[in-house]
């Protein structure tokens, strides 16, 4: 103990001594325990390159659906200086998007006038034969090996994925649907075609789905907002179980969001649970093409069932949502 002390009386030992204590209460404690440094809305930009990747295909994907350049341009312009490079790499077969869609995305953001970028061969500068044949066998054994390497990575990243039965993601399917559902041609049916139509897909897995869209004039005035989202769950464990979604209409001519809910046939039996989400807005039965309609002071939106398949199992039947489809279309609302 004397030893000790008589070492502290060093003001060299008692400095590190001092510093060494500093860093195990400044790091451990209260830098990562007590006020951990938390990033909070930091732009894509900063993201890992596979993240940011990820991020592109969210940005063609979210495009390909909503067509909104403005919000394209947006978010290209946020990963910073490297987004054109990012997207010039980007090639067909990434996220499950052909050419045509990341042409489309590329000319959105990028503008019509600029080049696409086409694979072409670039002619190989003669090498000067300064030991005769040696040279000519090194740039052969060469070709052969870079040969062998591309068509094992083709085989681990297309064959071998293929062999493994590779299943697609929640969201990926559920866009795969979206594309696929006919939208109903109003003008056929002797109706007024509507001012805007989206097609929106829930897919059991997808815990995060909140799909909304921005509803414009025909000459590109904002008149307001329309959206699905989850509204409530039943039981346990993942992925949620979805019982109940939230069709909403946003008029920026009025002073309140209209909301209904759209139920599954056990959730509007269950006095429980329609009693709790009556609050949200009028609760609705979901049946196929069952057709609901939300008004507001200008607007006026009918959400229509295009395609539904219920689940049950260890829950009761018909108890949540393992798919869902709607159409939601927009007119102005006529003055009575």
């Amino acid at each position: 103990m004397d030893k000790i002390r008589e070492q502290l009386r060093n003001p060299i030992v008692t400095a590190v001594v001092g510093f060494v204590i500093g860093l195990i209460i400044g790091l451990p404690l209260l830098g990562w325990t007590v006020w951990p440094v938390k990033w909070v809305d930091a732009d894509p930009r900063f993201l890992r390159a596979d993240l940011k990747q990820d991020y592109v295909c969210t940005m063609i994907d979210s495009f390909i659906v909503r067509q909104d350049v403005a919000a394209a341009k947006t978010r290209f312009n946020s990963l910073g200086e490297d987004a054109a490079t990012l997207l010039n790499e980007f090639k067909p077969g990434t996220c499950n998007l052909n050419e045509a869609e990341i042409n489309a995305f590329r000319a959105a953001v990028l503008g019509p006038s600029v080049p696409l970028p086409v694979a072409t061969l670039t002619p190989a500068t003669p090498i000067p034969s300064a030991g005769g044949g040696s040279n000519v066998g090194l740039i052969v054994g060469l070709c052969l090996v870079t040969l062998l390497v591309g068509g094992l990575l083709v085989y681990l990243l297309v064959f071998r994925r293929r062999g493994l039965g590779q299943t697609q993601s929640p969201v990926g399917a559920a866009k795969e649907f979206t594309r696929e559902a006919v939208r109903t041609d109003y003008s056929a049916q002797g109706q007024e075609p509507p001012i805007a139509q989206f097609m929106t897909t829930y897919v059991l897995g997808d815990d995060l789905y909140d799909d909304s869209f921005s509803i414009d004039s025909p000459s590109g005035e904002f008149l307001g907002e329309c959206g699905v989202g989850i509204s409530d769950t039943i039981g346990v464990g993942d992925p949620k179980k979805v019982t109940a979604f939230e069709v909403w209409l946003f008029d920026k001519n009025d002073i309140q969001t209209i909301t209904k809910v759209l139920m599954s046939p056990h959730a509007i039996q269950d006095a429980a649970i329609r009693a709790r989400l009556e609050s949200k807005g009028e609760p609705i039965e979901v049946d196929s093409d069952r057709r609901v309609v939300l008004e507001t002071a200008t607007l006026v939106l009918e959400a229509r069932v295009v395609d539904l398949n219920l689940g049950g199992g260890a829950l009761p039947q018909d108890s949540f949502f393992e798919r869902l489809t709607l159409e939601l279309a927009v007119w102005p609302k006529t003055s009575a």
